[in-house]
């Protein structure tokens, strides 16, 4: 199976790399070589992760602070998102 990031959590995977490798770049590259395992990880375990809180999406966690949201379709796993756990997902929309 394959595992592609959709370019918002791309964007999210960034700007965590930059928080982290402008204070401890150590931390930068562990945190994103779990990011990488986990998303690698998938390809042979797609549902690997619990239900989400999405219909028809998965989460892995592969930091306590930070969850991969996903979706399975057909031979493709795609990373739609990568949040901190302490952030609202998905975010509330005023009507």
């Amino acid at each position: 199976m394959k595992v592609r990031w959709t370019p918002e959590a791309e964007q999210d995977r960034l700007a965590i790399w930059e928080y982290f490798e402008a204070r401890a770049p150590n931390a930068a590259l562990r945190i994103d070589q779990l990011f990488s395992d986990a998303a690698a990880g998938l390809a042979d375990f797609p549902m690997l992760g619990h239900e989400g809180e999405i219909p028809g999406t998965r989460e892995l966690t592969p930091h306590r602070s930070y969850r991969l949201v996903y979706e399975v379709a057909n031979d493709t796993v795609w990373i739609l998102v990568l949040i901190h756990t302490a952030r609202l997902w998905p975010s509330l929309r005023s009507s």
